[in-house]
């Protein structure tokens, strides 16, 4: 993937913002927004970002698995457009494998989403409709994304976001389950609804229609992201694809064991305890 060098873009220097948010990473520091240095920061900027960053995942063995979408519920982030970041096989757990516990030692202010996640068995096309969507997905599952923020207070406009792994920190995954392209699938995946809770007490509830009208519709949208992208990869066969949060983005704390209780849609609720 080639990066081109936007250092003369109004000041703007591609490599040295990506090499920046990198050297945070995992660290637990945060740094000032880069909006708030560089007034000409936008969204075309940040995802020349988003690709010199992966580079930089990828030198240290990191692999890019699949994506995110964020900014797709209304309710939560009304003021921000959807966008999209890479999740990594570091990034991505099974909730099996973690047998119900998982540490957020590594994160800075950490929130929970939960969320619909796809797993791709063939590419995705721009002007698809939703059942040929559904035709390219061969899995589903339930899982929490935990997001991050590198700068303080969550404080960011959306191209900081896009730049900082679109505040990606970790993805814990329930089950995988077959999905089939029919008529129960598709109205399932556009009305099911869900509720959130920690230590046994609802904190939110949501519903399908919350990301853009159900996850189906979520990743219709980001591929038609990618499709005007001109640094970053379209989807392929074999990513996965978490498609944006169905309640509001509670704060996180170790000791606290956070489940969803899902109805209507046959993916199975998912528990964790953070540590």
């Amino acid at each position: 993937m080639v990066i081109t060098d936007l250092t003369n873009n109004g000041g703007i220097d591609v490599p040295e913002i990506a090499a920046e948010a990198f050297g945070v990473l995992d660290t637990g520091q945060q740094i000032a927004p880069f909006s708030a240095r560089f007034p000409n920061f936008a969204l075309n900027e940040a995802y020349h970002v988003t690709g010199a960053v992966r580079q930089l995942r990828e030198a240290r063995g990191e692999i890019a698995i699949g994506r995110k979408i964020g900014f797709t519920n209304r309710t939560t982030w009304p003021d921000y457009a959807p966008m999209w970041g890479y999740v990594y096989d570091r990034t991505v757990h099974d909730l099996a494998d973690l047998e119900g516990s998982f540490s957020l030692a590594d994160l800075v202010e950490p929130r929970i989403e939960p969320e619909i996640v796809f797993r791709l068995a063939a590419v995705p096309m721009p002007g698809m409709d939703e059942r040929a969507l559904l035709g390219c997905i061969d899995g589903g599952a339930h899982g929490f994304e935990i997001v991050q923020s590198i700068f303080p207070g969550w404080g960011f406009t959306a191209p900081d976001a896009v730049a900082a792994f679109g505040v990606h920190g970790a993805l814990l995954l329930g089950p995988w389950h077959p999905v089939t392209a029919n008529e129960d699938w598709e109205q399932a995946l556009s009305t099911f609804t869900v509720d959130l809770l920690r230590d046994g007490e609802v904190v939110d509830r949501g519903q399908a229609s919350n990301v853009l009208g159900g996850p189906l519709s979520a990743l219709r949208h980001l591929v038609e992201l990618l499709a005007r992208d001109s640094v970053n990869p379209p989807l392929a066969a074999g990513e996965i694809v978490t498609t944006g949060t169905l309640t509001r983005v509670p704060p996180i704390a170790p000791g606290e064991t956070w489940m969803t209780a899902l109805t209507g849609l046959a993916l199975g609720d998912i528990a964790v305890r953070f540590t």
